[in-house]
């Protein structure tokens, strides 16, 4: 049996997530790289199955869930929340000062120190990663906040959708 209606409703629902999530980066000024690029979706389907994927960089589940510091966090947000935290031993060390090189790396990114000297790589990424971990990352909610948002629709439309699937299936089966 062929689900068109079904499978333009799951098509729209992904296109209307990763289109938000994208629009929410660029407007929260979070990312125009990386994981901007990366947010996307996959849909497979088989014979009783319908798969959603909803792709994107490994740290943006950490940009949008928000990471609670070691010693303060974001109390104004829902950081505190976050099932991550920075210092729990539940990552591998050393993660967030590469990623932070590579970003001051590739942004050709430098502070000047007092006497107006450019800071080199390794102390800047030193200082913001300190901070990072003791302070945490804000939660964005760039991807969580248009999944849920779209969900709601959901299961009207799917319903409806595989309501005419069903009818043109038997308008068909009829009609041969």
């Amino acid at each position: 049996m062929d689900f068109k209606n079904v499978d333009e409703v799951l098509n729209a629902y992904a296109e209307y997530v990763v289109d938000s999530a994208k629009k929410n980066l660029v407007d929260e000024r979070k990312s125009l790289g990386d994981l901007y690029k990366s947010v996307s979706y996959k849909y497979e389907k088989s014979q009783d199955l319908f798969l959603l994927d909803f792709l994107m960089e490994d740290y943006g589940t950490f940009v949008d869930k928000g990471v609670r510091g070691k010693t303060s966090t974001y109390p104004e947000t829902s950081a505190a929340l976050s099932q991550f935290q920075y210092g729990s031993g539940n990552f591998p060390k050393g993660g967030l000062t590469e990623g932070i090189k590579g970003w001051l790396e590739k942004k050709r990114f430098q502070w000047r120190d007092k006497k107006g000297k450019f800071m080199s790589y390794d102390t800047m990424t030193y200082l913001i990663s300190r901070s990072i971990y003791n302070k945490g990352l804000k939660a964005n909610l760039f991807f969580t906040t248009p999944f849920e948002l779209g969900l709601q629709k959901l299961p009207k439309q799917l319903t409806d959708a595989f309501s005419l699937d069903i009818e043109n299936a038997i308008i068909l089966g009829t009609k041969k």
